[in-house]
């Protein structure tokens, strides 16, 4: 596949990265660190909001507690002046006297305890008989529910009507009250306390429960007494059905996310019953007001997070990116290293290698030469020089042409390099019409072997060659062994000049043979040897 110069990056991924570890490493550190700064960022904004609910949980709790306190103590006062008036006229009775003497005492009862609206004593009946009002109303309240369930229910257990607007106001009122008992205990009347409703509305508007809170106070029946914000039209009506009083059905305290039947909007409702006297009380902060500081820095966390995440996502790509253009100026490099080193062998093999026939060249071969000599010293081991001349070229040229010549050449060449089948033998040209040939760590014999083979091989060529006795073209090969050993200072111009002797004699002898002497560091030949011409 050919990457493409659009993204490198992702070509990088795909060429290189089951051979550079590095970049699994980079890419997977960069989503290891996102995946962590994220989850982070998660667990703290949702450890922050659960913290905000159960802060508002506790404030809203603490305020349905207080409101909680707050009626139980106005139905302590309003049950003992229930059972004071109630006690006085048992006992006074409803003659005139006892009926100012009580006047006067509900007067002052009323001016004690700013909450009660008016305290009322109805006969049986259902006619006024005594008021804390200045101006009463003389109206029969017989058809009040809290006078006819009385009547008809025989005890001293207090009663909480449904608000109602009283009569002799007109303002909203919460009618409670208690049986009057003749001494028989046949039914005589009743004691009413009217608690204003308003009066709530004092004390609960003053309570923070936020802009859009509300404040709900309501008889276990789910008929609403005072509700906040206030709404003249919600008093009396009946929320058994909402989600607070479903809410609250099976226990008497608790706390959550509810949305009120009212006005349709989700809030922390905190309730609890007053069971004493059947009251339900419910405290509810709006859910975006609660969360809406909590909203705001969750957004900015989100946000910085985002753009740290996004941030290590940009360094991460552009250290891939860096990664993905360092291995392509790599591979350039290393392709052009290539392709230097393919110049360079080309330079040195065409500086080293003769172009007619592609042995060595003279320079290889001095250089071959005395790198082997010097190896031969050090391991103590024979170095061996063939030197071969072409017989009766200078007249094969002559009469053949330069061209015949430079083919006679090149056949020549490749039998030398085909006799060879050790890597450290080197055939060469070495001018003109002679070659010669390096043999390591090879003596007189091996050498005159390999000298034969070549000088057969070149005349199973069958070039032929009119000018020559032997009517094809032959050669004379001189061989020189060296045997390190003495202690005589040597050079491979001495190699050379032993094989060049060789040679002449080779041509002395009739040519198209092989001659050959060995000879040690002393400088004396040791042996000697000599093939003969064929026939």
């Amino acid at each position: 596949m050919t990457p493409s110069n659009d993204n490198p990056a992702l070509d990088f991924l795909r060429l290189s990265s089951k051979r550079r570890p590095v970049v699994r490493f980079v890419v997977a550190a960069t989503v290891l660190a996102c995946i962590l700064l994220v989850a982070f960022a998660a667990w703290f904004i949702e450890t922050t909001r659960q913290a905000q609910i159960a802060q508002t949980t506790v404030a809203t709790s603490n305020v349905a507690r207080m409101v909680g306190a707050q009626v139980e103590s106005a139905m302590k006062t309003t049950s003992m002046a229930l059972a004071n008036v109630a006690e006085r006229v048992e006992h006074d009775g409803t003659s005139p006297a006892a009926l100012a003497r009580l006047q006067a005492h509900l007067v002052e009862l009323t001016h004690t305890t700013p909450e009660l609206h008016g305290i009322f004593v109805y006969g049986e009946d259902g006619a006024w008989l005594a008021t804390s009002l200045d101006q009463p109303v003389m109206a029969n309240n017989a058809d009040r529910a809290y006078f006819q369930y009385h009547r008809e229910h025989p005890g001293r257990n207090i009663h909480v009507a449904h608000p109602v607007r009283s009569r002799s106001s007109g303002i909203w009122v919460l009618p409670v009250s208690r049986r009057i008992d003749r001494a028989d205990g046949s039914f005589a009347g009743v004691v009413l306390v009217t608690l204003k409703v308003n009066f709530f509305e004092q004390i609960y508007d003053d309570l923070d429960v936020g802009r859009t809170g509300t404040v709900l106070l309501a008889l276990d029946d789910g008929t609403v007494v005072y509700r906040r914000p206030f709404d003249e039209k919600i008093i009396g009506t009946n929320l058994s059905h909402g989600a607070v009083f479903q809410a609250i059905r099976n226990k008497s305290a608790g706390a959550e996310f509810l949305t009120a039947s009212i006005d349709k909007i989700e809030r922390l409702y905190s309730y609890r019953r007053v069971d004493r006297f059947a009251f339900v009380i419910a405290v509810g902060q709006t859910k975006d007001e609660l969360l809406g500081d909590w909203k705001r820095s969750s957004f900015l966390i989100g946000a910085v997070t985002l753009l740290i995440a996004a941030l290590f996502t940009l360094f991460g790509r552009k250290l891939v990116r860096q990664i993905a253009i360092r291995d392509r100026l790599d591979q350039t490099l290393r392709a052009y290293s290539e392709d230097l080193q393919r110049d360079n062998q080309g330079l040195h093999e065409l500086a080293h290698t003769d172009k007619l026939t592609q042995l060595a060249n003279r320079r290889r071969f001095d250089d071959m030469l005395d790198h082997e000599w010097r190896r031969a010293q050090r391991s103590n081991a024979p170095l061996a020089l063939i030197l071969l001349d072409i017989d009766y070229f200078k007249k094969y040229n002559d009469h053949y042409g330069h061209p015949a010549g430079d083919a006679c050449l090149q056949g020549v060449g490749a039998v030398l390099a085909a006799s060879l089948n050790r890597t450290g033998d080197l055939p060469a040209r070495y001018g003109g019409e002679e070659f010669a040939v390096i043999l390591p760590a090879t003596d007189l014999q091996g050498a005159l072997a390999v000298a034969e083979r070549m000088r057969q091989d070149i005349l199973d060529l069958s070039i032929a060659h009119a000018q020559s006795p032997f009517e094809t073209i032959t050669a004379s090969l001189g061989v020189a062994s060296f045997e390190p050993g003495g202690k005589e200072s040597l050079s491979t111009a001495d190699l050379v000049v032993r094989a060049d002797m060789q040679l002449y004699q080779a041509k002395a002898a009739g040519r198209n043979q092989v001659s050959g002497a060995a000879f040690s560091a002393t400088g004396a030949d040791a042996n000697s040897g000599e093939g003969q011409a064929a026939q």
